[in-house]
């Protein structure tokens, strides 16, 4: 896994600029697949014929990460931006970034602005160009860009790099697509899109699919030091969704989840999210609805250019994906 890991986390895919991403788990996938489909919106949806194709499994993971968007250049040359997605503004400030183009700046806080009152739209990107001019032959309004990507073993089994939300959920979804045995039923791997501004790409890809089963892919807050409230811990395992502010997760989906874990002997925690959101939701609501639920990947520091997991939970969440693919969700 830790080869798909440095393949995925090295790609530029910021919302609404998946593809490089998208045509890299297509590659990957492709020995596997009975059928792969791009849609409209540029989700990935990779088919795996199972033993029941009376039923349908969706796993869904997103391949969009948060990033920038060029608003405007000031005469000296220095670019301003706006969010694309949920932009934790100290977190990203004093930065290398890499536009789509392969242009590569520095981000950082307008000078005078206190770390209490920086938000994503005082943050200015220096590309050193001297001027307006200058730097208008090499980004324009509109250009997106992104932390350069970083990939950082730290001690033991665990690693740090921007954007594990969501690629380490592909890696999960890719790595299962890959080892799985025979699936239960007809299972759709879906790599979807623009996640990090309201779960957008997961609707329709949802619609099509029409699953009976679905399970997402993401990453959950884990114990960082001096927080309280941690939700799971590194190293315990794969996180099983309860809920979060946008879903309850099916009991059917819950219960079967843990049973496996338990009879297959894969380390398990309980995942209760006060808060954000997932591609479960939308798939829970598609058509006429199916039952839902999420493997949570530990995460800390999310949404900053240093989250950080543990390789041991990667492996616990796949083994647990893998497992309920190939017995089924009853």
């Amino acid at each position: 896994m830790l080869n798909l890991t440095k393949k995925f986390t090295g790609a530029f895919s910021v919302t609404g600029l998946e593809k490089p991403l998208a045509e890299i788990i297509r590659a990957e996938l492709a020995p596997v697949a009975d059928e792969i489909i791009s849609d409209p919106m540029g989700n990935l949806l990779v088919l795996k014929k199972g033993k029941d194709s009376s039923k349908k499994l969706m796993i869904a993971s997103h391949m969009d990460e948060i990033g920038f968007v060029v608003t405007n250049i000031e005469e000296s040359g220095f670019i301003h931006v706006s969010n694309v997605g949920g932009i934790n503004a100290v977190a990203s400030s004093f930065q290398r970034v890499r536009f789509a183009n392969g242009v590569y700046g520095v981000i950082v806080a307008e000078s005078g602005v206190k770390p209490e009152d920086l938000k994503a739209n005082k943050l200015v990107i220096d590309i050193g160009a001297s001027d307006r001019k200058s730097a208008e032959k090499k980004v324009g309004v509109g250009d997106v860009c992104a932390v350069v990507p970083m990939l950082q073993k730290l001690g033991g089994t665990r690693y740090a790099a921007k954007a594990f939300d969501d690629r380490i959920g592909c890696v999960v979804s890719a790595y299962a697509a890959l080892q799985c045995g025979k699936p239960a039923y007809d299972t759709w791997f879906v790599f979807t899109v623009q996640e990090e501004v309201g779960c957008r790409g997961s609707k329709p890809a949802a619609f099509r699919v029409a699953p009976d089963y679905a399970i997402a892919l993401d990453v959950t807050a884990a114990d960082e030091c001096g927080n309280k409230n941690d939700v799971t811990k590194l190293g315990k395992g794969a996180a099983i969704k309860i809920k979060d502010s946008s879903v309850l997760c099916s009991k059917l989906i819950v219960d079967r989840l843990t049973d496996l874990a338990k009879e297959k002997k894969i380390p398990y925690q309980y995942e209760v999210l006060p808060y954000g959101g997932t591609d479960t939701s939308s798939m829970q609501m598609a058509g006429i609805g199916c039952a839902a639920g999420c493997i949570s990947i530990p995460t800390r520091y999310i949404h900053s250019p240093v989250e950080t997991i543990d390789m041991k939970d990667l492996k616990a969440c796949a083994d647990l994906l893998i497992a309920f693919i190939e017995n089924g969700a009853e």
